[in-house]
């Protein structure tokens, strides 16, 4: 945990941005996996850690607004449950480390919630025992919980959460480095005649040994044009490329969140190579155009014309970049956005909502195939932490539509397309903080060039 100053001073600065009304922020339960005694790994609820850093099932939090005091709610262990769980911080401890003024047992919860009437804020639940907990407290319907959450509390967390303290960054930055060192070694071991889940089970073991977890499901695959892959059956073969997307969670939960694509050879072939090179010219372009004040739709589309202009190049795109990209060509081969938030959630706040998060007034979310999918597009500001993580792939099914469609003829080269249908994918992704005048990649450099790449994957 951090200090209790800093969780005070947020559940501070909350209550003064909201206003008025009483605050409630529900931890999450133990989720049952396939019955009740063996649950799923247990994550506790992203707000709840950013207001109070308790880290325990089965606790909720109260804050008033107009006087800011703030009540943990909850039951201690009984001796049934130390027999089989161990022994825990008593509520009182757990409060006094998260700097919260009282506690009580949690059936108290329902009649204090309820006291508050229409002046009750909560977030919008994204599990189901949540929305039930929720409707058995404030004795309101599913229906009412599930459409009720307060948007003025959605802006407030958002507002304070978006912008990363120092003692945040170092958490991101200890994530980003530990997940460099798991796609360094993923590079160094992958070979011809392994299976994909001998590398992801390498991942795994990398956070098991420092005692944390993934930051989310493992991508790590041959076809990276499938882009959240997380079927790890292949074994790969000379000639193949292999796209891995992943990082590892914090102990406290931060997220890092890295993408590396490399050849199963121990060199790229001239096409992998022309594919690769496009994308890192993306990447390293779109990182150098982020600072304050820029809208990152902006550097997405920025990315795109980099993409667009390469890829013509190669001699799969052709006509006016600036036009391919203005009517959306590009995204055949670029079909997401070129990245998002990232903190206690690998997508940053995605359950209060990703327009809340990601849009402003000032930036409406666009639905052109591609663009629709970008998750961050308003004005960056010191403070935001996001992706940048642009790629380009060969998508059979999607060529084949398009293709049928005569969708984009005069930007895109079908004809040519024929001998990369089974190129696969590839995205190359690091995690960027924006500063006062620019921006800094978080952690130590992970090998991203082409030579660089070689290097690792050359053994004598």
């Amino acid at each position: 945990m951090f200090s209790a100053s800093t969780y005070q001073g947020r559940r501070s600065r909350l209550a003064s941005d909201l206003g008025n009304g009483l605050i409630l922020i529900s931890g999450n339960i133990d989720a049952a996996m396939n019955y009740r005694g063996n649950p799923y790994h247990f994550r506790q609820d992203s707000s709840f850690l950013y207001f109070s850093g308790l880290d325990n099932p089965g606790l909720a939090l109260t804050i008033d607004s107009g006087t800011g005091r703030s009540i943990l709610y909850g039951d201690d262990l009984t001796i049934e449950d130390i027999v089989w769980v161990g022994s825990q911080p008593t509520l009182a401890e757990q409060a006094k480390q998260a700097g919260l003024d009282e506690v009580r047992p949690m059936d108290r919860l329902s009649a204090d919630v309820q006291a508050a009437g229409d002046k009750l804020h909560f977030l919008p639940p994204y599990r189901g025992e949540t929305i039930l907990r929720l409707a058995t407290w404030t004795g309101r319907s599913v229906e009412a919980i599930q459409a009720g959450f307060s948007e003025g509390l959605i802006h407030a967390v958002v507002a304070q959460r978006s912008l990363k303290s120092q003692e945040e960054i170092d958490e991101m930055t200890w994530a980003v480095d530990l997940s460099g060192r798991m796609h360094v070694s993923v590079m160094r071991e992958a070979e011809e005649g392994l299976h994909e889940s001998d590398l992801a089970s390498l991942v795994t073991g990398m956070c098991e040994a420092e005692e944390v977890v993934p930051a989310y499901g493992i991508i790590l695959s041959k076809d990276g044009q499938t882009l959240h892959n997380h079927y790890h059956g292949n074994t790969l073969e000379s000639g193949q490329l292999v796209l891995g997307d992943f990082g590892a969670e914090s102990r406290m939960h931060y997220a890092g969140d890295i993408t590396r694509t490399f050849p199963v050879d121990r060199h790229f072939t001239n096409k992998q190579r022309e594919v690769y090179e496009v994308v890192l010219d993306a990447e390293i372009l779109a990182i150098e155009a982020c600072k304050p004040g820029v809208a990152y739709k902006d550097v997405h589309l920025h990315a795109a014309r980099i993409i667009a202009n390469g890829l013509k190049d190669i001699g799969l795109m052709k006509g006016d970049c600036h036009e391919a990209v203005a009517a959306g060509a590009h995204a055949l081969f670029f079909p997401h956005g070129l990245g998002h938030m990232i903190g206690l959630d690998v997508h940053d706040m995605e359950d209060l909502g990703e327009n809340h998060v990601g849009y402003s007034k000032d930036v409406q979310r666009s639905d052109q195939f591609g663009l629709a999918y970008l998750r961050l597009a308003r004005k960056l500001q010191p403070g935001f932490v996001l992706t940048v993580e642009p790629g380009i792939y060969f998508i059979p099914e999607l060529i084949d539509q398009w293709r049928a469609d005569k969708k984009h003829t005069d930007f895109i080269n079908y004809s040519a397309l024929e001998k990369y249908r089974n190129f696969g994918g590839i995205r190359i992704e690091d995690n960027v903080l924006i500063t006062e005048k620019g921006y800094q990649i978080l952690g130590d450099p992970i090998p991203k060039t082409v030579a660089e790449i070689e290097a690792l994957r050359y053994i004598v």
